[in-house]
C-alpha cells in the first residue's frame, strides 16, 4: 500500500493546512473532470484516499499507529463540485437556466471568378442554403401559439441540487436539470415545421459585390447572412471565398500581369510594332530595332486593380526572338552574305565577365547553332 504522506508529497509532521494545500494542488491536476488522461483516475483515487485519512485527526492517528483508518468509516466519493466546495466552502452557487436562443454559426461559400472579374470587380447573385427562422412558430419552437412550460422538476431554475455527506461534512452540489436540459422550461407541444428547434433549412438568393483586385483565398464577409441560431438566435456571418480561374494567356503575379510573345529574328533586328491582348482590349507594343530575346516591355497601369490602395499594376510583355531552325540554300547564302557584310566570322565569340549576359555576339554563329540543332 502506498504511503499517504508520499502520495500527497508532505512530511509526516505536516500541518492540516499543508496537507490541505497539497491536496488542492494535486486535485486540480489529476481530477478526471479536469484531466482526460485515463491513467489519472487511479492517481486521483489515491490522492483522495490519502487526504481523507490525513485530514481527519482520528484517522491520521490510527494510520500513524499502523491501524486501519477505514475500520469504522466508509470510503470517500467525490465529484468535481465537491472538490470546489472543499476548497471554498458552502454549497455550489446557482447558475440559473440557460436560454434556448443561441447565436448561429458562420457559413462559407466559394465563388469562381475569371481574371477580368477579379481585376475590375463584379456583382454576383448567389444561391445559398442556410438555417433561417421558422416562420410558423417565429423561432420559439412551439406549435399553435403555445409557449414553453416551466419545468416541473427544477421549477424553472434549470438545475437540481443534491445534498451528500463526505469526510468534510455536508456538501450541496448543483447539476443541470435532466428533464429540461438546463433550460428551466420544456416545450410540451413542439412546432411541426421545425420540431422545436426554432429554425428550418431554406434556399435563398443574395447579391454580393466582389471588389476589384481580389485573388484566390480572399474572403468577403456578409454580416448576419449565415446560419440562424437555435431558438431563433441571431445569425452568424456568411463568408464568400474567391477562387480565381486561370487566364488563357495572361499570368498574374501580385498586382502585375505577364504575357509572353514570340517574334521573328528579322523583326527583332529591324524593329516592329506588335499587338498583344490585355484586360483592356488589344494594345500595341513597339519593339525597337536590335531587340534581344528575353527582354521585356512594361505597359503601365494595364495590370490588376490594387485591392488596397489606388491605381493598377503593370502588364509585363516578355518577348522571345525566334531564330529559324532550318534554312534553305538561298536563305543560308543570304545569311552568309549578311555575316560577311557585318564582319562576323564563324568563330566570332565574345566572353563576358561575371554578371554580364553570356552569349556569342556573332550573328552568323547564332544562326548556325540554331540551324544545326
Amino acid at each position: 500500500m502506498a504511503d499517504h504522506y508520499e502520495t500527497l508529497g508532505v512530511s509526516r509532521d505536516a500541518s492540516f493546512d499543508e496537507i490541505k494545500k497539497a491536496y488542492r494542488k494535486l486535485a486540480r491536476e489529476y481530477h478526471p473532470d479536469v484531466n482526460p488522461d485515463p491513467t489519472t483516475a487511479e492517481t486521483f483515487k489515491s490522492i483522495t484516499s490519502a487526504y481523507e485519512v490525513l485530514s481527519d485527526p482520528d484517522k491520521r492517528q490510527t494510520y500513524d499507529l499502523g491501524g486501519d483508518p477505514y475500520s469504522q468509516f466508509g470510503g470517500a466519493n467525490f465529484g468535481f463540485g465537491d472538490i470546489m466546495d472543499a476548497f471554498f466552502g458552502g454549497g455550489a452557487s446557482s447558475r440559473g437556466p440557460r436560454t434556448r436562443m443561441r447565436a448561429g454559426q458562420d457559413a462559407l461559400i466559394r465563388v469562381e471568378v475569371d481574371l477580368a472579374e477579379a481585376c475590375f470587380g463584379v456583382e454576383r447573385e448567389l444561391n445559398v442554403e442556410t438555417a433561417v427562422v421558422c416562420q410558423k412558430c417565429g423561432g420559439n419552437g412551439c406549435a399553435n401559439g403555445s409557449k414553453p412550460q416551466t419545468c416541473a422538476i427544477c421549477k424553472g431554475r434549470g438545475e437540481t441540487q443534491q445534498v451528500t455527506r463526505s469526510f468534510i461534512g455536508q456538501v450541496m452540489t448543483s447539476r443541470p436539470c435532466a428533464n429540461c436540459q438546463g433550460y428551466g422550461s420544456v416545450i410540451a407541444d413542439p412546432c411541426g415545421e421545425c420540431a422545436g428547434d426554432g429554425r428550418v433549412r431554406s434556399r435563398r438568393t443574395i447579391t454580393v459585390k466582389i471588389p476589384g483586385g481580389v485573388e484566390t483565398g480572399n474572403r468577403i464577409q456578409l454580416s448576419g447572412q449565415g446560419e440562424v441560431g437555435p431558438g431563433g438566435g441571431p445569425a452568424g456571418d456568411l463568408y464568400v471565398e474567391i477562387i480565381e480561374r486561370s487566364h488563357e494567356s495572361l499570368i498574374r503575379e501580385g498586382n502585375n500581369l505577364h504575357i509572353s510573345v514570340s517574334i521573328p529574328m528579322t523583326l527583332a533586328a529591324l524593329g516592329t510594332t506588335i499587338e498583344v491582348e490585355t484586360l483592356d482590349g488589344p494594345k500595341e507594343v513597339h519593339v525597337k530595332p536590335g531587340f534581344q530575346s528575353g527582354e521585356t516591355v512594361f505597359l503601365k497601369d494595364l495590370g490588376m486593380t490594387k485591392l488596397r490602395g489606388s491605381g493598377r499594376g503593370d502588364l509585363v510583355v516578355h518577348i522571345e526572338v525566334k531564330i529559324p531552325t532550318k534554312l534553305n540554300k538561298e536563305q543560308e547564302e543570304l545569311m552568309r552574305k549578311l555575316a560577311a557584310l557585318r564582319g562576323e566570322s564563324d568563330g566570332d565569340v565574345e566572353i563576358h565577365t561575371r554578371g554580364e549576359r553570356h552569349s556569342e555576339s556573332g550573328f552568323f554563329s547564332r544562326v548556325r547553332d540554331a540551324f544545326n540543332r
